[in-house]
Order: C-alpha cells, then sequence, then structure tokens
C-alpha cells in the first residue's frame, strides 16, 4: 500500500493562520463536480435503507433532523468520507494527531425553503439542554471544528453559508437559557427582511444580550462548487441564505464535527433530546480517524489507521 504524505494535505502556514484569525478556511477540492453528483445518486437511494442505522425510526417520532445523525456509521461511502485524509491531515495541523469524528449530519435546502439564522455552538447544549461535548478543564474554549462538504452547487440564490470572520473566540449566546421547540410559530422568523430560522427553535432567545445585532455588513457567502469542502469553528458566527427557488436543485451540504479525543463526547447521557424527537445513544460510538482515543469515557465505534486507509467499517 502507497503511504500518503501527510504534507500533501496539511494547512498551509497561511491557511492556518487564516483559520486561527478568521475562524474558518477554505473551499478545498475533494471531489470532481461530476464524480460527487454520481456518487449521491446511489448513496442517496441507499440511504433510504435505515435498517443498520444507529437511532431507529420508532424513537424519532416524525422529526428528521435526528435521523439525519451520524450516518457514517452505517453507510460505507460516509464512513470512508470522514476519514478522507484530504480532510483529516488538514484537521490535524491544528488539532493534532488524536482526532475523533463526534457527529454528521445532512443539511438538505429545497427551493422556498427559509435561510438559517445566525448562531454558535460551543457544548451543542442549546436545544436539549445538556451539554453534548466538554473540553477539558484546562481549556479555555471549546466548539469543535465542521468539515462542510457540498454534495450539490450552492451560491447566494441557493442557500450557500454565510460566516462573520473572527466571531469565534466569543460566544454572544448563552447555550443555559433555553429554546422553545414550536415549528409553527417560529415558520416565518425574518432579519433583515429574509426569512431565517433554525430548525423549528428561534435562536435569539439565547442572546446574552436581547437588544444586540450581528454585524452582517461583515458576512461572507461561501459558495462552493459540488465536491468543495469548507472548514470552520462551530463558535463562529454561521448561517445560510434562504433558497430562493430560482434553482429547482435542492441544496445538499452534509456536515462533519471532529474535536481532539481528550474531549468528552456526551458525557452522563443516554440519549440526544431535542428538534422534538429523541434517540438512544446505546448504539452510538465515535470515529477514531486518526491517531488514538486518548479518553477512556468516550466509547469508540470504529478505529482507522491515521486516515490513510480504512478499516473496521461496523454495520
Amino acid at each position: 500500500m502507497k503511504l500518503i504524505n501527510k504534507k500533501e494535505f496539511s494547512l498551509t502556514e497561511q491557511e492556518l493562520k487564516d483559520l486561527r484569525k478568521n475562524g474558518y478556511v477554505g473551499p478545498f477540492d475533494l471531489y470532481e463536480p461530476e464524480e460527487i453528483k454520481a456518487i449521491w445518486r446511489k448513496e442517496r437511494l441507499r440511504l433510504l435503507d435505515r435498517s443498520n442505522a444507529i437511532y431507529k425510526e420508532n424513537t424519532i417520532s416524525e422529526n428528521t433532523n435526528i435521523a439525519n445523525y451520524d450516518r457514517h456509521l452505517d453507510n460505507e461511502f460516509l464512513a470512508k468520507h470522514i476519514c478522507k485524509p484530504q480532510i483529516v491531515h488538514k484537521l490535524n495541523s491544528l488539532l493534532g494527531e488524536n482526532l475523533i469524528c463526534w457527529r454528521s449530519e445532512f443539511f438538505p435546502k429545497y427551493p422556498g425553503d427559509e435561510g438559517t439564522d445566525w448562531h454558535q455552538a460551543d457544548t451543542f447544549e442549546n436545544a436539549g439542554g445538556k451539554p453534548q461535548l466538554i473540553w477539558p478543564d484546562s481549556t479555555s474554549f471549546g466548539g469543535t471544528l465542521s468539515v462542510w462538504t457540498a454534495f450539490t452547487d450552492t451560491n447566494k440564490d441557493t442557500a450557500c453559508l454565510q460566516f462573520i470572520p473572527e466571531t469565534h473566540e466569543e460566544m454572544f449566546y448563552d447555550e443555559h437559557k433555553e429554546m422553545e421547540y414550536n415549528p409553527e410559530k417560529n415558520a416565518n422568523l425574518e432579519r433583515n427582511g429574509e426569512r431565517k430560522g433554525f430548525f423549528g427553535y428561534d435562536y435569539r432567545n439565547l442572546q446574552k444580550d436581547p437588544d444586540w445585532e450581528p454585524d452582517e455588513s461583515k458576512a461572507v457567502s461561501i459558495e462552493m462548487k459540488a465536491g468543495q469542502f469548507v472548514i470552520f469553528w462551530s463558535t463562529l458566527m454561521h448561517a445560510s441564505h434562504a433558497h430562493k427557488g430560482v434553482s429547482n436543485q435542492m441544496r445538499l451540504g452534509y456536515s462533519v464535527r471532529y474535536v481532539p479525543s481528550i474531549v468528552d463526547i456526551y458525557p452522563d447521557l443516554e440519549e440526544i433530546t431535542q428538534f422534538g424527537g429523541r434517540v438512544s445513544l446505546e448504539n452510538y460510538g465515535t470515529v477514531v480517524v486518526s491517531g488514538e482515543n486518548m479518553n477512556p469515557k468516550n466509547k469508540v465505534k470504529i478505529k482507522t489507521m491515521g486516515g490513510n486507509s480504512f478499516k473496521g467499517f461496523m454495520k
């Protein structure tokens, strides 16, 4: 087997500097546009089969958000995707060698769908009421590095991502506050004339200062071709445009979340409760995408070989 030179995929000094300063870096090429489109035509049909999914439909109720979680644990293409060296080696540049994937999820936007409102995530406590990840006490800040891959072309008209650079080191929201899950009430929220909600919640309920407004004059839109990915801190102010319906094509993003293996994942939790549904964590496990698991509290589902090859796929 030919070993991959990590220097080929590591972040350059300038890219690392940009990530530290702005909170994001990219986009980067991963798949050719026609390649990912062909792959997705097959995989979307395979994903309809939930017989090996770790979250069973009868515990999800009618909610689709949680059903999108962690399909890398039962789909081979997604399992290999999260371990791509083009991704993992870039993350190693900032987070070190011992790295785990703790969640993945799909983010579709259909023609006419509202945008996603500005938000940040540190402990991911905001919807369920309990922290989903906790960094060691010796660290001053948490969050996760998200790798968002465009499975379809995405631009301002088709709900591309938005970032406000340099906002990742200050939390403007208090994740201890409560949000009410009420899709009907929160279906037509607006910000500056654009429909922007948060999956049935009003994320503005978490603002530390109720009168504060994000400075959208500094926002950048992240347009991507199918097959490209961008890396950003979950604590960065991020959102998405609405899908204006100019194109009949849905926008599909696949977000994968990574942290050093020392971070506690789902501490003292037996289930995830959010978005009007709940799922048991009985069959859940993290994926070691490089190095070793340095935290015995974390349940490991799959271990790979440093991101260079894929081993141990489990259905």
